[in-house]
């Protein structure tokens, strides 16, 4: 490649919000894309101080000659560089294709083919077709205990590193069921009130109502740069962050994408993913919750264990203090779904010292056992001590001290927090006792009415399982900012039942 720059001419570098989808593209004008001989939808590469990049190419003639556009995926990679203008060439084939082409025979491969790959791919020379490829031979074949440590690695050296100098500690949900966002958000501040570091990052929702950081970005400020997230817990000794803003790990956000098309969620890429972003943060005492339950991702016991062992195995060849958390997910978490809702909860617990117990049993518990990790509490002590802290409002104090550390209001009041304006509330038609309310149902409900794209949009439950409820009283209200969204939501609930409430007469016979 380096001896075929000499005929290219470089191409002045502007920065624009062109994105195409979740892609990294570029756009040359019409002469300059002929005269590299490249079609609209091919890869192209774009050399700068020995670093390159890969992207999709588009073509316009509003571009002028000379020029390149770029998307900010790609202007960020160029702006660390200090380039003003790069070589644009046709993209040939990835140097590590033979390693994949190795893989999806069923090949094992070492730690430098597997981080070429990720490398490769990382830097855009492969197109979603060879991405797929890739995920499809982990779903296909698998990956064995030292290949799978090789792809965290790689994931991880790919990336960037956040370093605290002293002891990481962290919790982390697998999801899968709603409501489960605002666990967090009384975790974090619990365990930072005791003096144990606990920089958060999480993810925005890919498939749920809301994420971590989607709910506390109703509150506060979550994308931060490295050394920002330094300051910030240093100071204040927790943070709720964004991950995304981090570059941690990159190649999984790629793989995000691709899994999402495809319908894909191979177990080593879910174990590959969490451990890579906890590594990238240098996280040394994880706690990892596996929900489980009817309509979780993960709905036995069994499946649980298995797939705890599979975390447990990794987190023993990283160096990482693990201790996994079977929680009950057979229906939400508290009583709201989406961002807006679920921060009012989160703080009305804090500023309470209380609130539902699904929410309260299952942040302390969390939360404990990191004390317990740390040295805080003793064995088996952790939940009453966590307890005690959040009915002291310690929790809620830290709480405020990250909000201001984070430029969010400190002052704030759950009455403060806007939700949808358009709302309708579904009624029970019998009476009897609830006995199932369906995490599937919810989630369809809570994204057709814009969460968590809209933070406003969600559902507040006024019952839960085991409740009795008389004809006419309120299960749920759905929360909309649209008549288009409530109405979406509405054509949810009409074809599926999110709760099920059933009498004491079963049959009468004959």
């Amino acid at each position: 490649m380096a001896e075929e720059l000499h005929v290219h001419k470089r191409f002045r570098v502007v920065a624009s919000k062109l994105r195409a989808g979740s892609l990294d593209v570029v756009m040359l004008s019409p002469g300059d894309a002929s005269a590299l001989g490249v079609l609209p939808g091919e890869r192209v590469q774009l050399i700068c101080a020995h670093c390159g990049c890969g992207a999709a190419l588009l073509v316009s003639r509003d571009v002028e000659p000379g020029t390149v556009v770029v998307s900010e995926g790609i202007y960020e990679k160029i702006k660390i560089t200090g380039c003003e203008s790069v070589h644009v060439v046709p993209l040939g084939v990835p140097s590590s294709l033979g390693f994949l082409q190795r893989r999806l025979r069923g090949e094992k491969l070492g730690p430098k083919e597997i981080k070429a790959i990720i490398a490769d791919i990382v830097q855009g020379y492969y197109d979603d077709a060879g991405i797929a490829a890739f995920l499809s031979a982990q779903t296909m074949r698998g990956m064995d205990e030292e290949e799978l440590e090789y792809l965290i690695r790689a994931m991880v050296e790919t990336g960037t590193v956040v370093e605290f100098g002293e002891p990481v500690f962290d919790e982390h949900s697998i999801g899968g069921v709603p409501g489960n966002s605002k666990v967090a958000l009384l975790a974090v501040p619990t365990v930072a009130s005791t003096g144990l570091l606990i920089p958060k990052t999480s993810s925005r929702a890919i498939t749920s109502p809301a994420g971590t950081a989607d709910t506390m970005e109703v509150l506060a400020r979550v994308a931060f740069g490295p050394d920002e997230i330094r300051d910030i817990a240093k100071k204040v000794r927790g943070v709720l962050a964004w991950g995304g803003s981090l570059n941690l790990a990159p190649a999984d956000d790629i793989f995000v994408r691709v899994e999402r098309k495809l319908g894909l969620d191979p177990p080593v890429q879910l174990v590959a993913s969490i451990l890579a972003k906890k590594l990238a943060m240098s996280v040394s005492t994880l706690v990892l919750d596996i929900p489980m339950g009817k309509g979780a991702k993960v709905e036995t016991e069994a499946e649980a264990e298995r797939l705890a062992s599979m975390f447990l195995q990794q987190a023993g060849r990283l160096g990482i203090k693990l201790r996994i958390a079977l929680t009950y997910g057979g229906e939400p978490i508290g009583f709201t779904v989406g961002p807006a809702l679920e921060a009012r909860e989160a703080l009305e617990t804090l500023m309470k010292g209380g609130g539902s117990p699904s929410l309260v049993t299952k942040a302390c518990s969390i939360a404990g056992l990191l004390l317990e990790m740390g040295g805080v509490s003793g064995p088996g002590k952790g939940f009453d001590k966590a307890c005690e802290i959040l009915r002291s409002g310690k929790s809620y104090q830290k709480f405020r001290e990250m909000l201001e550390a984070q430029e969010g209001d400190p002052d704030i009041k759950p009455e403060d927090i806007e939700l949808g304006k358009y709302t309708y509330t579904l009624e029970s038609t019998s009476e009897g006792t609830v006995t199932h309310v369906d995490n599937h149902v919810i989630t369809m409900a809570a994204r057709a009415a814009g969460a968590p794209q809209d933070k406003r949009a969600g559902i507040r439950l006024h019952v839960k399982v085991g409740y009795r409820v008389s004809k006419g009283d309120p299960l749920l209200t759905i929360y909309a900012n649209s008549k288009t969204k409530l109405k979406e939501a509405l054509q949810v609930l009409a074809t599926m039942s999110p709760v099920a409430v059933e009498g004491m007469l079963i049959k009468v016979l004959p």
